[in-house]
């Protein structure tokens, strides 16, 4: 077993690809748009399935917002370096909700995103695991 995608449903799905693939880098991988049911789906990671995880942005026609459920926690990004990475997503236009720095507890570094809707996106400082957040802003 493994784990496939997690989905999302977003009030405006261009606003929500646009924060996915500018502010964390991940790649618009496929899209479709169903009428008959009222809905578009895109698919973004940082690589395709099988061999990575996806996210799917789920958007119903004529919803713009929804509650955020109580249980709901985060989605948890690896990062070379969780300072520069929340650096870099700030330019992009990114909305840090919590500066790097050590967890509650521990040492392991981390930092909060939020998304256009208000989902949260964690970035954990872990080198060797990294999606290549930051690296974006040197290859610029």
């Amino acid at each position: 077993m493994r784990l496939l995608h997690t989905m999302l449903r977003v009030g405006n799905l261009q606003r929500s690809i646009d924060f996915y693939t500018n502010v964390l880098g991940m790649q618009l991988l496929r899209t479709s748009d169903n009428p008959e049911y009222k809905y578009k789906l895109a698919f973004l990671g940082y690589g395709r399935n099988p061999e990575h995880a996806e996210l799917e942005l789920t958007y119903n026609y004529g919803v713009e917002s929804y509650e955020m459920g109580t249980a709901y926690g985060h989605i948890a990004v690896g990062v070379d370096d969780a300072k520069k990475a929340c650096d870099a997503a700030r330019t992009a236009g990114g909305a840090v909700t919590r500066e790097a720095g050590p967890v509650k507890g521990g040492s392991t570094v981390i930092a909060f995103l939020a998304d256009p809707d208000g989902y949260k996106v964690e970035l954990i400082e872990r080198p060797e695991q990294s999606s290549g957040l930051h690296k974006k802003e040197e290859t610029a």
